[in-house]
C-alpha cells in the first residue's frame, strides 16, 4: 500500500511538474508536502540551527516553494563562501554549505581572533572550536593570502607552519624545525619548493635554521 501511495504521488507530481506554472502552485498547497525537517550538510564552525534560523522557514512551507530566497539568506552569514538548497521530498529541504576557511590567527588584548584569506576577522572563538592555523602578528592581507595559496597548493606545508611575521621587506615564516627566511613578493610555490627542500633534509636526518629564499632560483640551507 505504501509503495502504491508513493508511486501515485511520484505519478501526480510529474503530470504537475510538466504543467503550467499551476503545477508547482498545486504542490505547494498539499500538506503532505510541507517542510518538516531542515537538514545541514558540510558546517565545522557554523552551529545548523544558526543557519535554519537564517533561511526563516515558516510552519506554512512547502518543499516546492522557490528554494533561492533561503540559499540567499544563508549566504549573507559571515562564516559562509557558499550555501545550496535542494529539496528532499516529501518533506525536508538539505542546506549544503561551504564555509569560509580560517587562515590565520592574530592576538589581540581578548586573546587570538581568526582571521580569512582576506585579512576579515570571523566569527569563531578559538577557544571553543578546533583552530589548527597559523599565528601572524597582525591582520595582513599580503600574508594571509600567502598562506591561503600555501594551504591549498601544499596542506602538509601548511601544517608545519607555526607562525608567520613581516620585518620590512621579508616574510619569516616558522615551521615545526628551522626558519623559512623570504621577500615580501614570494610566492606560495616558493614557499611550497622550501616545504619539499625541508621535508629533504628532514629524511636525510639533517637539521637546519633556515631556509633562505631571498636569492634568486636558489634556496640557502644554513645547517646546524
Amino acid at each position: 500500500m505504501t509503495r502504491t501511495r508513493f508511486a501515485l504521488l511520484g505519478a501526480l507530481g510529474v503530470v504537475l511538474l510538466a504543467s503550467p506554472w499551476w503545477g508547482r502552485r498545486a504542490l505547494r498547497a498539499l500538506a503532505y508536502f510541507h517542510v518538516r525537517e531542515v537538514r545541514v550538510v558540510g558546517t565545522r564552525y557554523l552551529i545548523p540551527r544558526d543557519v535554519v534560523a537564517a533561511m526563516r522557514v515558516d510552519t506554512t512551507a512547502s518543499t516546492w516553494d522557490y528554494l533561492r530566497p533561503y540559499a540567499s539568506r544563508v549566504n549573507t552569514l559571515a562564516l559562509v563562501r557558499h550555501a545550496e538548497v535542494e529539496r528532499e521530498l516529501p518533506g525536508t529541504l538539505v542546506v549544503h554549505v561551504t564555509e569560509t576557511a580560517p587562515i590565520a590567527m592574530v592576538p589581540g588584548a581578548g586573546g587570538l581572533r581568526v582571521y580569512d584569506a582576506r585579512a576579515r576577522v570571523l566569527p569563531i572563538d578559538p577557544t571553543r572550536a578546533d583552530v589548527d592555523v597559523p599565528v601572524i602578528d597582525r591582520p595582513d592581507a599580503v600574508i594571509t593570502r600567502l598562506l591561503a595559496g600555501v594551504e591549498a597548493m601544499s596542506p602538509r606545508l601548511f601544517a608545519r607552519i607555526s607562525s608567520v611575521s613581516r620585518a620590512g621587506e621579508q616574510i619569516i615564516v616558522q615551521l615545526d624545525r628551522g626558519v623559512v627566511r623570504a621577500g615580501i613578493d614570494v610566492t606560495p610555490e616558493r614557499l611550497a619548493g622550501a616545504g619539499l627542500v625541508a621535508a629533504d633534509l628532514d629524511r636525510r636526518g639533517q637539521h637546519y635554521t633556515e631556509l633562505d629564499l631571498r636569492y634568486r632560483d636558489q634556496i640557502v640551507a644554513r645547517l646546524q
